[in-house]
């Protein structure tokens, strides 16, 4: 279980290895099998993410005889079984479509050596868990002892790490890198107050700024992502957007003109928040807040990527957003970032001011199985603010 800030480079952390102890092994693909065995299987939550996964599967294998494969929904059924058919050790796959793929006999799990459950948290939270228990629980499949299972992201709640145990072997390595669990502190983190009604004319202000940058703006739905990006291209700005609900040759045309700089503005729901590099991403605005503070971290660590530094604009309705207030804090200190007055102070009026500590737990970056006694450098009040009765209002 391995726990980076996004943009550290957790694709590569498991890719290289993986294929350089294919390479090591005179692991070759076969095309003379009716049956595929892989002997990786990747699975992301998304299409997006798993071909992105997959052109750095086939950038790092190109040259070799390891072969790697990518099926997600959206795209012909017969066409991905006959890329199966041309070999396959390395399998990325998005979960519906990679149950439907074993389901139709043309994958066996007999060979796997690697799991890797990419963005881990999400995979293992209600929409996925149930497909993933049904594919380590599948004819043939090796038993966890028997395999390597990998799982990354930037966050993990305990409740997951609990559930994310079933999957490990029982002595399982909790590996986290860096301040971890947090935002990466390569973005500068502005937070506004707003209203409902003045969102759109805060988000022109904001864009008018930003100039020809790339700019991602988080909305919470997917009427809504579809709403702001008409009301901006009527307001002149270049705009496109991606949610769950387009086509997926209509969600690669998006990120295609987002990439090319054609529409500098993405208007996205959180289907782009998870494990998306896209280069020279300067900007995001969450013009709606998600509902947990994970899901925040994940979105405006679109930009700041590998060593570079980025800005995140943040819209706070006090009167939506209320529940959010006390987590916001925590994160924009743990970054190093300002504070404003305001924000702390609806923070203490949300949820009272007992065991109230900024400076205090990190959430969702622990070891649960050592009670959190993971601590982030510096933080060596950690102990003292955890058994001062803390567990109050527990941090996500």
């Amino acid at each position: 279980m391995a726990c980076a800030q996004t943009g550290s480079g957790k694709t590569a952390a498991f890719l290289l290895p993986i294929l350089q102890q294919l390479m090591v092994d005179g692991v070759a693909a076969s095309q003379f099998s009716e049956i595929q065995e892989p002997e990786v299987i990747i699975v992301a939550p998304t299409r997006e993410l798993i071909n992105q996964i997959y052109m750095e599967a086939r950038k790092f294998a190109h040259g070799t005889c390891v072969r790697p494969v990518v099926v997600y929904g959206g795209i012909s059924t017969g066409h991905t079984i006959r890329e199966i058919l041309k070999g396959c050790n390395v399998l990325c796959a998005t979960p519906g479509r990679l149950m439907d793929i074993i389901g139709r006999g043309k994958i066996g799990l007999s060979k796997l050596r690697y799991l890797v459950l990419d963005e881990a948290d999400r995979m293992l939270d209600m929409g996925f868990e149930p497909a993933m228990r049904k594919l380590v629980g599948s004819p043939g499949i090796p038993a966890k002892e028997d395999r390597q299972t990998l799982m990354f992201s930037a966050t993990y709640p305990e409740d997951i790490q609990k559930l994310a145990a079933d999957f490990l072997k029982k002595d399982y390595l909790f590996l986290a890198v860096g301040v971890v669990g947090g935002a990466c502190s390569d973005v500068e983190q502005v937070v506004v107050q707003v209203t409902k009604f003045s969102k759109r004319d805060q988000l022109l202000e904001v864009l008018k700024t930003t100039g020809s940058e790339r700019t991602m703006v988080f909305v919470e739905t997917k009427r809504q992502a579809d709403f702001i990006a008409t009301f901006l291209c009527r307001e002149k700005v270049n705009t496109t957007s991606i949610h769950g609900d387009r086509e997926q040759r209509e969600r690669e045309q998006a990120l295609g003109d987002f990439r090319s700089g054609r529409c500098p503005v993405l208007v996205a729901t959180s289907v782009a928040a998870r494990g998306l590099d896209i280069k020279d991403v300067q900007h995001i605005v969450n013009f709606d807040l998600p509902n947990n503070i994970d899901e925040y971290v994940h979105r405006i660590g679109r930009t700041g990527r590998c060593g570079n530094t980025g800005r995140a604009v943040c819209f706070f309705d006090p009167g939506a957003d209320g529940n959010l207030a006390r987590s916001l804090v925590k994160v924009l200190s743990g970054a190093q970032q300002e504070v404003p007055k305001w924000l702390e102070e609806a923070a203490f009026s949300a949820h009272g001011t007992t065991g109230f500590n900024p400076g205090g737990r990190t959430f969702a970056s622990t070891d649960s199985r050592k009670g959190g006694s993971l601590q982030r450098d510096g933080a060596s009040h950690l102990a003292a603010a955890l058994s001062s009765g803390a567990d109050d209002d527990e941090w996500e």
